[in-house]
């Protein structure tokens, strides 16, 4: 059994390990590079960096899954449209429908949201199938200057939640 559990500055550091062997295994080398990674890790899943995101407007869940964590979600809430600031699942725990499972707990934590977006690297083909799988789809093409002369190359994907 799934379970979401609202996260706390307790959990900064299984997070980063988490964020850490799922890029490792996945990212590198063939969507960036380990110096990205590098930077990125720091830049985002430092535990200062997760800190003020949960300080801020970020809305963090651990995934408890038969009593071990196994992954994270990161949500931001702006009166009803969302953004899915990070989703992680470990990658022991990857190909058990657990995803899509998370992705419905959480989105059942904002009751009224109208619409859900994300940005995912272009080259993550698994990522965005899994994505179009769970109804979104492609809103635009965009590239992120994130510092240190690197870019996030995604895509804006958007899933709408409910119709006025």
């Amino acid at each position: 059994m799934l379970k979401l559990v609202p996260a706390t500055t307790a959990d900064t550091q299984t997070i980063h390990d988490i964020a850490e062997r799922v890029w490792s295994k996945h990212y590198i080398p063939n969507i960036i590079t380990q110096d990205q990674m590098d930077y990125m890790m720091e830049w985002m899943y430092s535990a200062n960096s997760l800190a003020k995101q949960m300080a801020e407007d970020a809305h963090f869940f651990m995934m408890d899954y038969k009593g071990q964590t196994v992954g994270y979600i990161s949500i931001n809430d702006n009166d009803g449209d969302l953004f899915l600031n990070k989703f992680y699942i470990d990658t022991e725990y990857q190909r058990l429908n657990l995803g899509s499972n998370a992705l419905a707990l959480a989105l059942s934590e904002f009751p009224g949201a109208k619409t859900i977006r994300l940005q995912v690297n272009r080259k993550n083909f698994k990522a965005i199938n899994f994505y179009f799988k769970n109804g979104f789809t492609i809103e635009k093409v965009e590239d992120f200057d994130i510092g240190n002369n690197y870019l996030m190359e995604d895509y804006v994907m958007l899933k709408k939640l409910y119709e006025k």
